[in-house]
C-alpha cells in the first residue's frame, strides 16, 4: 500500500501542526491539548484526529458545543483535503500536502521537529487553493525557508507573492503591489497556486513576516464578518 501524503493541520497565526500515522492529536482549550485552541466555546478536550483504515478522521469528544466539518456538526467524521473543522470561533484547515520540503521549525505545541521528503518534487509545488489555501502554502514555505515566487490563478485574476528564505519580500496583483497585495492573495479563495522554487524578487516592498501577513489579513476579515 502507497504511504499516505503528509497531512498538516492549520489555524493561522499558530505553526502548521503535522499529523503522523499511528498517533492521534487532541484539539481543545486546555493548554495540554496538543493544538490549543482560543475560543471560550470549545472544551477542554474538545476533539480527536487520527488515522484511521480509510484515512484521517476527526471525532468529537463529547464536547458542551459540538464539532462542524465544513459547516455540519458531525461526531465522526472522515477528513478530505482542504475541510474546514469548526471549533467555536476556531477554523481549522485539513491539508495534505504531497510535496517535497526540508522543514525544521517549531510546531503548534511548541517542539522543535523535522519533516524530511525527496527534495525533486519541490520544483512542481502546485495544486489547489481549495485543498490547500494560499495562508497554508506560505506558512508551508515558511518553514521551509524557501525562496521563489508564489502564483496563484483566481477569478479575481493572477497573484504574485515572492519570498526569501521564507520571508515575504513582494507582491503584485493586478491592481496592487507590495504588502496590500500579499493579503489579496492570501485571502484569495478557489483557483490554483503554483511555486516556482529560486526566483528572485524584482524589489522589496515587504518588511514582514508569514505570521504579521497572516494576522493583518485575519484581522481584516474579522473586520468585515468574514471567517478566516
Amino acid at each position: 500500500m502507497a504511504p499516505r501524503p503528509p497531512a498538516m493541520l492549520f489555524l493561522p497565526p499558530l505553526p502548521p501542526l503535522p499529523l503522523r500515522e499511528g498517533e492521534s492529536v487532541c484539539v481543545g482549550r486546555s493548554r495540554d491539548c496538543d493544538l490549543a485552541l482560543r475560543s471560550p466555546e470549545a472544551s477542554r478536550r474538545h476533539a480527536e484526529i487520527a488515522c484511521g483504515p480509510r484515512g484521517w478522521v476527526v471525532r468529537d469528544l463529547d464536547s458542551t458545543n459540538g464539532t462542524y466539518v465544513n459547516g455540519e456538526r458531525v461526531g465522526e467524521r472522515a477528513l478530505h483535503p482542504g475541510d474546514r473543522i469548526e471549533i467555536g470561533s476556531d477554523a481549522i484547515t485539513f491539508c495534505e500536502i504531497g510535496v517535497a520540503f526540508d522543514a525544521r521549525d517549531a510546531t503548534a505545541g511548541g517542539e522543535a521537529q523535522t519533516m524530511m521528503m525527496e527534495r525533486p518534487a519541490l520544483e512542481s509545488f502546485q495544486g489547489s487553493l481549495a485543498e490547500i489555501p494560499a495562508f497554508a502554502v506560505l506558512q508551508i514555505l515558511e518553514m521551509g525557508r524557501k525562496t521563489g515566487c508564489l502564483h496563484t490563478d483566481t477569478d479575481a485574476g493572477p497573484g504574485r507573492i515572492w519570498l526569501h528564505e521564507g520571508a515575504p519580500h513582494h507582491a503584485e496583483t493586478k491592481q496592487q503591489r507590495g504588502f496590500d497585495a500579499a493579503v489579496s492573495v492570501v485571502h484569495a479563495s478557489g483557483g490554483r497556486f503554483r511555486f516556482e522554487a529560486g526566483a528572485p524578487a524584482p524589489e522589496r516592498t515587504i518588511e514582514a513576516s508569514v505570521t504579521e501577513l497572516l494576522l493583518e489579513a485575519s484581522r481584516i476579515l474579522d473586520e468585515s464578518g468574514a471567517r478566516v
